[in-house]
């Protein structure tokens, strides 16, 4: 189990833009699990909807990348540079996700050529599907990231 301290020396993101708990499972170059418990008190549910909260799936969507990430970015070469959207194919919502409930994702790397791949990514609430979606990514170093 990777806690947020172990986290936050892989990913770039930090808070309120980090949007994980904890990585569960790791295989670098191939999956990751991780969590994201959510809490009324994140700034999002003061806009998205007053008195009918609903975590945003830009968000989610950004959670489940940040997961696959995660893995990508897990080996001690790839520390330091940065995993950017390439693209997002098959994306679904299945059911809302409020303050309360435990996100668990799971991220697989389904396709890797050099520093570009491809993720497939589920999303859990209680063991049921709440989004899915396939994203393409570039790792890039820091330097190479204006380019």
């Amino acid at each position: 189990m990777i806690d947020i301290n172990e986290i936050q020396k892989v990913l770039p993101h930090r808070p309120p833009f980090l949007l994980i708990d904890r990585i569960l499972e790791v295989v670098p170059f191939k999956s990751a699990i991780g969590i994201k418990n959510i809490t009324m008190g994140e700034s999002q549910f003061r806009g998205h909807f007053p008195g009918h909260p609903i975590m945003p799936g830009v968000l989610i969507l950004e959670a489940m990348a940040q997961v696959g990430g995660f893995a990508m970015l897990y080996p001690e070469k790839n520390r330091g540079k940065l995993a950017f959207f390439g693209g997002m194919e098959n994306v679904k919502f299945k059911v809302p996700v409020v303050p309360g409930d435990q996100l668990v994702m799971k991220a697989e790397l389904i396709k890797v050529r050099g520093d570009f791949g491809k993720l497939h990514t589920e999303a859990f609430v209680d063991d049921k599907l709440v989004a899915q979606g396939d994203f393409t990514f570039a790792l890039k170093t820091v330097n190479d990231a204006d380019k």
